[in-house]
């Protein structure tokens, strides 16, 4: 029983920096969803529009804006180049509260 305990407990807890997060949630478009929210609220806490951030990584405002509402699966690459020019670090974009 030990065992399963501590699987179930790796499958819902991740590392980011020194923090814990628990991921409840296993579907994978409800994750996308919070993912793409995430970028919208740090996008727009730098003041960026959809087209800067465009501009930032080489894609299309019509990209981005997919990708914020889970419509489109963002490559790690472009994870990680949003989150550089957005001045965060990669894990804030996986924070979901």
């Amino acid at each position: 029983m030990q065992i399963v305990k501590l699987f179930v407990l790796i499958r819902t807890t991740y590392i980011c920096g020194n923090m814990f997060h628990n991921v409840f949630m296993t579907d994978k478009a409800t994750k996308l969803k919070l993912l793409g929210k995430n970028i919208r609220k740090y996008r727009k806490l730098k003041g960026y529009s959809q087209n800067k951030l465009g501009e930032l990584v080489d894609m299309s405002r019509e990209h981005i804006a997919k990708v914020e509402t889970a419509k489109r699966t963002p490559s790690l690459d472009l994870i990680f180049l949003i989150a550089e020019k957005l001045e965060i670090n990669d894990c804030d974009l996986f924070k979901f509260t």
